[in-house]
C-alpha cells in the first residue's frame, strides 16, 4: 500500500465514525421529538390547511388549537355582524366562534338582553382557543356559556 491509499483509508474510517456519530443523534433526536409529538397530541389539534386565499399574503393556512376546554370569564361584545370577547385576567380580545349554536338566535339573545350593540355583557365562557399562526389571529371557540353581569347605565 502506498502512503496515499493509507492517508485516505485513515480519513474514510475517520468519516464513517462521524456519519455514525451523526446518525445515531439523529436517530435520538428524532425519537424525542416523536416523544414530544405523541405527548402533546393528547390536547393539541394541528391543522395545516393549503388554500390559495387572495388576502393571505403566502396563501397558507396554519391552525392550532388547544382542545383542553377551560373557563374563560370576561365581557362579551357584539357589534357589526361580529362578536368578541375580552378576557377579564389577561385583558386579551378573541373572536368568537359558536359552533354549536344558531348565529340567529344568539344576536337575538344579545340584543334582547344588552338591548343595543356594543355593550359589554359579563360572562362565562367554556370552551377553547384556536390560533391562526400566519395571520396571528386568535378565536374562543365557545361550547357553552353564562351570562353573569350586564352592565347598566346607572339604572
Amino acid at each position: 500500500m502506498t502512503v496515499a491509499s493509507l492517508y485516505s483509508l485513515e480519513k474514510n474510517m475517520k468519516k464513517n465514525s462521524i456519519d455514525k456519530k451523526r446518525y445515531s443523534l439523529v436517530k435520538i433526536g428524532g425519537a424525542l421529538l416523536m416523544f414530544i409529538f405523541i405527548l402533546s397530541s393528547c390536547t393539541i389539534q394541528m391543522k395545516i390547511d393549503v388554500s390559495s386565499d387572495k388576502k393571505q399574503k403566502s396563501g397558507m393556512k396554519i391552525v392550532v388549537e388547544n382542545t383542553e376546554q377551560k373557563e374563560h370569564i370576561g365581557w362579551w361584545v357584539y357589534g357589526e355582524g361580529q362578536h368578541i370577547f375580552k378576557d377579564e385576567k389577561t385583558l386579551e380580545e378573541y373572536d368568537m366562534e359558536f359552533p354549536n349554536e344558531n348565529m340567529e338566535e344568539l344576536v337575538e339573545l344579545y340584543l334582547a338582553v344588552c338591548e343595543m350593540e356594543y355593550f359589554p355583557m359579563e360572562c362565562k365562557m367554556t370552551g377553547h382557543l384556536k390560533k391562526e399562526l400566519v395571520e396571528k389571529q386568535t378565536a374562543l371557540i365557545v361550547s357553552d356559556f353564562e351570562i353573569l353581569y350586564i352592565q347598566g347605565c346607572g339604572e
